[in-house]
């Protein structure tokens, strides 16, 4: 994680929209975090959302969920124990593809797998036509958000699926990844983007088949 600022030097409307967050998650993970470790988590993921984020309303709850997501993965790494399988979908914008993945993926493994999304350059939100397609067909993903990839989550999944960031995907030795070559769905139809839920939706079976 790269330098972050502590709470206090956070602006007061910035304090305020976090507080609640950071108290929950300290609770939340007292006992496995000193309350350091979690602040730091709290800030990056709040200034990692709000450079983005489109809703301004939404930041502080995306926040909390992007850093309780990053928690969960540290927690993991740092077991002895055996988990559930992780998997993490990589795209450029993390607005379409991957959460369509991860919406099919969680719907058809339910809580057999540690599901995570990320991208390579998140966008501000996520492509309507693809949240209407999904829905279509019985998955809401309407409270999912673009995200950046963050070394925690990476170093805690089994499998890392790329479709289409390039170069820019992190690397990790020993880590297993697969490319999924689809076609990007932003400035497509909806029926296009139906297509490519499809295709995606075949994909994730297979996976689950692989893992469950």
């Amino acid at each position: 994680m790269s330098e972050t600022r502590q709470f206090d030097d956070l602006p007061q409307s910035e304090q305020r929209l976090i507080r609640h967050s950071l108290e929950a998650l300290q609770h939340e993970f007292d006992g496995t975090f000193d309350r350091e470790t979690i602040e730091r988590f709290v800030v990056d993921s709040y200034e990692r959302i709000a450079a983005k984020s489109k809703v301004k309303k939404f930041i502080g709850v995306n926040a909390e969920r992007f850093a309780r997501q990053r928690l969960q993965a540290l927690a993991r790494i740092d077991s002895a124990e055996p988990g559930k399988p992780g998997v993490l979908f990589l795209c450029v914008h993390n607005a379409g593809r991957s959460q369509m993945a991860a919406g099919w993926l969680r719907t058809i493994a339910g809580e057999d797998m540690n599901v995570y999304t990320g991208g390579s350059e998140p966008g501000a939100e996520l492509n309507p036509i693809v949240v209407d397609a999904m829905a279509e067909v019985g998955v809401d993903i309407r409270e999912e958000f673009p995200k950046p990839w963050t070394d925690e989550i990476v170093r805690a999944v089994d499998i890392v699926i790329a479709m289409g960031c390039g170069d820019v995907c992190p690397i990790y030795p020993g880590k297993r990844y697969v490319d999924w070559d689809l076609e990007d769905p932003e400035g497509k139809s909806l029926d296009a983007v139906r297509v490519i839920r499809d295709e995606i939706k075949s994909r994730v079976e297979l996976l689950v088949a692989e893992f469950v």
